[in-house]
């Protein structure tokens, strides 16, 4: 029996299990989430600043789209 216990897998056989990662993976790690966060930051400035519109189409004689229920 004890040959398939040594054969099952653990959390405790895996070398970063428990706070033993290395420096440089955990230093990987940080550097993509901070480059995660960074994309993301600028994805939604980028859809912030470019969903707004600005732009009406109409005049006060002829108003353009009337968005009224009928």
């Amino acid at each position: 029996m004890s040959r398939y216990e040594d054969d099952e897998l653990s959390m405790h056989k895996i070398d970063d299990y428990d706070g033993n990662e290395s420096k440089s993976k955990r230093n990987t790690i940080r550097l993509v989430i901070a480059i995660g966060l960074i994309i993301g930051a600028i994805y939604a400035s980028f859809k912030y600043n470019n969903s707004q519109v600005d732009d009406y189409v109409g005049t006060e004689q002829n108003p353009g789209i009337n968005t009224t229920k009928r």
